[in-house]
C-alpha cells in the first residue's frame, strides 16, 4: 500500500483533500463520469431542466435511483409511485451505511458528524472507504471519507452537465452503454475486494440467482437474490467455522 495512505493527516482539511485525491486516483471517478454523462443525456431527453438534474444528482446520489426518478417522472407516474420506487432502490445502500458508520465513529465522534458520510454512502464511496479508511487515524476517517465522496460527486456533477449538453449528439445505444458502466465496475471492484470465502460465495450465488429470478419474472428480483445469496453464504460460513 502506498505510503500516502498511511499518512497521519495533521488537520481535518488535509484528511479531506487526501480523500479527494484518492477519489481521483480511483477508476470509480471515471466510471461515474461516464455513467452521469448518460444520466445527463437521459434527463435532457425527458425535458428536465439542467438545474433540476444537477440538483437531483446531489440529493439522490445513486445512479440507479436517479434513472428511476427521471424515467418514472418523465413517463408521467404519480409522485407517490415515484417516491416508493426510488425509496426501495435506496434500501440496497442501507447495509453499506450500517457497516461503514462504526468504522468512522471514534470516541469523540458526534452523531451529526456522521450525517454527511451516511448520505454520501454509495457503492463507489463505500468500496474505497472500506479499503482505505482503516489505514487512517480514527479521528481523520470522517473527513477522509467525505473527501472521497466529494471527489466522486464532483466527477458526477461535471459529467451530468456535459451529458445534458451533448444529449442531442449521443446515440441511444451509447447512452445505455454509459449507464451500464457503473454496475459493471461495482461488480469488478467487489470481486477484487472479496478476501473471505463467505464474500466470494455470496457474490457467486448472487450472480447465479439474479438471472434465474429475472427470467422467472419474480418481482424485486435483485433484492431477493441478494437476501438469498447473502443468507446462504452466511449460514455456510457459520457451519464451516463450527466444524473447525
Amino acid at each position: 500500500m502506498p505510503d500516502f495512505y498511511k499518512m497521519d493527516f495533521a488537520t481535518y482539511s488535509a484528511a479531506f483533500f487526501g480523500g479527494f485525491r484518492s477519489a481521483w486516483l480511483s477508476v470509480f471517478a471515471y466510471v461515474l463520469f461516464g455513467t452521469y454523462v448518460g444520466i445527463g443525456a437521459l434527463a435532457y431527453d425527458f425535458n428536465f431542466s439542467l438545474t433540476w438534474v444537477t440538483l437531483s444528482t446531489l440529493v439522490v446520489w445513486a445512479g440507479p435511483a436517479q434513472v428511476i426518478l427521471i424515467s418514472t417522472l418523465g413517463g408521467g407516474a404519480q409522485l407517490i409511485e415515484v417516491a416508493v420506487a426510488v425509496g426501495l432502490s435506496g434500501v440496497r445502500l442501507l447495509p453499506m451505511v450500517v457497516s461503514l458508520m462504526p468504522l468512522l465513529r471514534g470516541p469523540q465522534t458526534k452523531s451529526y458528524q456522521l450525517l454527511l458520510p451516511a448520505h454520501f454512502t454509495a457503492v463507489s464511496m463505500w468500496v474505497e472507504s472500506m479499503r482505505l479508511a482503516p489505514l487512517m487515524p480514527v479521528e481523520r476517517r470522517i473527513p477522509f471519507c467525505n473527501g472521497i465522496a466529494f471527489g466522486y460527486m464532483t466527477s458526477a456533477m461535471i459529467a451530468t452537465v456535459i451529458g445534458y449538453y451533448l444529449a442531442a449528439q449521443l446515440p441511444d445505444l451509447l447512452t445505455a452503454a454509459l449507464l451500464f458502466l457503473t454496475p459493471m465496475s461495482f461488480l469488478v471492484s467487489i470481486a477484487r475486494n472479496s478476501s473471505m470465502l463467505v464474500d466470494r460465495l455470496a457474490l457467486v450465488l448472487g450472480l447465479v440467482l439474479g438471472p434465474v429470478l429475472a427470467y422467472r419474472n419474480i418481482e424485486l428480483d435483485v433484492m431477493w437474490a441478494g437476501i438469498a445469496a447473502g443468507t446462504i453464504a452466511y449460514v455456510a460460513h457459520r457451519i464451516r467455522e463450527s466444524l473447525r
